[in-house]
């Protein structure tokens, strides 16, 4: 049974959030034309900010997620930076981006949705995957 280095997981789960915030930040736009969904629109919904209930949420799946990609980066031997990316990307390929085409194709969204929110599914399991590798 794999050991679980819960500072591993807390700097995983801090790093993921952080580059939602990044991805976002910067494909922010892009997302938002990928939803059909103009500026007016989100100002009208007085969105134009994530709500703290929201953000709260998004760190507690970070949590969840590092955790258990922390267990399957166990179980594949001695954690490292190898381990841990070959591991983020195999659980992305595996479950993130599959559940994400099936669900978006399925609400007849614009593929770009898929792009741009299964990239940073990836970048946040690679990042997830280098930092508890890093933890050992």
């Amino acid at each position: 049974m794999p050991i679980i280095n819960y500072l591993a997981v807390l700097a995983a789960a801090v790093g993921g959030w952080l580059v939602g915030a990044i991805w976002y930040g910067v494909l922010g736009r892009r997302w938002m034309a990928a939803q059909g969904w103009t500026a007016a629109d989100v100002a009208a919904a007085g969105q134009r900010r994530p709500s703290i209930g929201l953000l709260i949420l998004a760190f507690v799946a970070q949590l969840i997620m590092a955790l258990m990609l922390a267990g399957v980066v166990g179980h594949m031997g001695e954690p490292n930076v190898t381990a841990g990316i070959i591991s983020g990307v195999l659980v992305w390929l595996g479950f993130v981006i599959t559940t994400v085409a099936v669900n978006n194709a399925f609400q007849k969204r614009k593929a770009m949705l898929t792009v741009i929110d299964g990239g940073h599914w990836l970048a946040v399991l690679i990042v997830q995957g280098i930092v508890i590798g890093l933890f050992g």
